[in-house]
């Protein structure tokens, strides 16, 4: 989850969202209490549906077949395309590595469009083949940069609340850069649930942990402890994080350098530092994003396995590899479309269409999660028995009642700010682009299931039990 979501889009934001100005952090609360509640509801479900497919497993058993296909069709177009957004990213922050050792013809080489691609591409290939050799080998990968990652990120935390604003518009005047004046902030509800929405992207990791399903162990005790543990800890690291940086940065710098080229937390806060301070700060940044990829390509994956277990999306993609145990048609599949995230963030030269993509893919998949824990009793009762987490039926009620209101309300704004943004080209909007690629996923959906009907398979029978582990 410590990736993306904190080093670049609570910055990056302000050019998308004009004006929010230091309402961030109010926004990020926003945000945090929809993610809490759909933190809740995957752990209910994952408690009694401990299976690889998460999503698409807890919908298609609590709603239905179709339910969980799109839920969980949303959830992979989305991720994917942030595993691309996340792998074109990773580059600008090897720039602020080379600035910070002083190494400048590098720098400018790592801004050139033609090397950020191939850089990009690099990194997400990379931990395709890591995921290839299984989840003990994501793990052994993930554990190591996640240590690195807190330390680095600590190192913001302390530099940023260790010097004032004061401190920083006296450094941009030691090196004769003017600091902009100050704009008018815009009204606060034309900006702010905008920016909510837009931050909720960052609270989004913990449902690839639901993903892996059977793989963990002892994972109807397991899947719920670690999304708790999650959101808890990464939120409280989140907003400290970004009360660090505004708290030295002037939001309008921010802003303003926002506006001709992708900043990062610690490349603001690096001129600030000795250079082999920035230098650690930047590249724990630089992990940080790094460890986003083996986790989502994880997830990704085994949403494609799922549906082609179940029979509703063509059956290669359960291809398990005969020497890994990993599916490996569906991962290269979803790092196949990661690929076009990236080439179109390369074109487009702004990675904000596919952030704005993936909120509202998973806003819409979160809603369908609460619905079917509000559902689940009584399409399928024994597994609605079988949860572990708040097992009072009147407080799963009320948790999940929230979630889809909150989380509507969040779509509603997202879309609205979407059709309502001035663009180009209708295809850089996010709303038009999810919807064909929903029918398209839908028009696939419903020619398997009918050659599933043909040899004869139940495809009720088969979504009222788990599938195997």
């Amino acid at each position: 989850m410590v990736g993306a979501g904190i080093n670049i889009v609570p910055f990056a934001l302000q050019r998308t969202v004009l004006g929010v100005g230091d309402w961030v952090l109010v926004a990020y609360a926003l945000a945090a209490v929809p993610a809490v509640l759909a933190a809740l509801c995957y752990a209910m479900l994952g408690s009694a549906m401990p299976r690889a497919g998460g999503s698409y497993v807890y919908a298609s058993r609590a709603i239905g077949p179709y339910a969980g296909f799109l839920a969980s069709f949303s959830q992979w177009f989305g991720l994917c395309i942030a595993i691309g957004v996340v792998s074109y990213v990773i580059p600008p922050f090897l720039r602020d590595i080379a600035a910070a050792a002083q190494w400048i013809s590098l720098a400018t080489a790592l801004d050139h469009r033609p090397l950020r691609l191939a850089l990009a591409l690099a990194f997400l290939w990379t931990f395709v083949f890591v995921n290839l050799r299984g989840v003990r080998a994501v793990a052994n990968t993930l554990l190591p940069l996640m240590v690195i990652m807190f330390i680095c990120g600590g190192l913001v935390i302390v530099t940023g609340f260790s010097h004032s604003a004061d401190d920083y518009i006296g450094l941009l005047a030691s090196q004769q850069r003017a600091l902009p004046p100050e704009p008018a902030r815009a009204s606060f509800w034309l900006v702010v649930p905008p920016a909510a929405a837009i931050l909720f992207s960052s609270f989004i990791g913990f449902d690839a942990i639901a993903q892996a399903g059977g793989e963990a162990k002892h994972p109807t005790r397991s899947i719920p402890l670690a999304i708790g543990l999650t959101i808890a800890i990464v939120g409280a690291f989140y907003f400290l994080f970004t009360a660090a940086v505004y708290h030295t940065v002037p939001w309008w710098h921010v802003a303003a350098e926002s506006r001709v080229r992708d900043v990062t937390a610690p490349g603001l806060l690096a001129p600030l530092t000795s250079p082999l301070v920035a230098i650690i700060m930047v590249s724990g940044a630089a992990v940080s994003l790094i460890n986003d990829l083996p986790g989502m390509l994880l997830g990704v994956s085994r949403l494609c396995f799922a549906w082609a277990e179940d029979g509703v999306f063509p059956q290669g993609l359960a291809a398990v590899h005969t020497r890994y145990g990993t599916p490996h048609v569906a991962l290269f599949v979803s790092a196949v479309l990661a690929t076009i995230g990236i080439f179109g963030g390369h074109f487009a030269g702004d990675f904000f269409l596919g952030v704005d993509i993936l909120v509202t893919a998973m806003l819409v998949n979160f809603i369908i999660m609460a619905l079917s824990v509000l559902r689940l009793p009584s399409r399928n009762p024994a597994l609605a028995r079988a949860m572990r987490v708040l097992p009072s039926r009147a407080l799963q009620i009320v948790v999940s009642g929230t979630a889809v209101v909150l989380l509507s309300v969040l779509l509603a704004v997202h879309t609205w700010r979407d059709l309502h943004t001035d663009v180009s080209v209708w295809y850089a909007r996010s709303t038009p682009v999810w919807i064909i690629v929903m029918v398209i996923g839908s028009a696939i959906y419903w020619r398997e299931t009918r050659a599933l009907a043909r040899r004869g398979g139940d495809l009720k029978a088969i979504t009222a039990v788990l599938p195997s582990e």
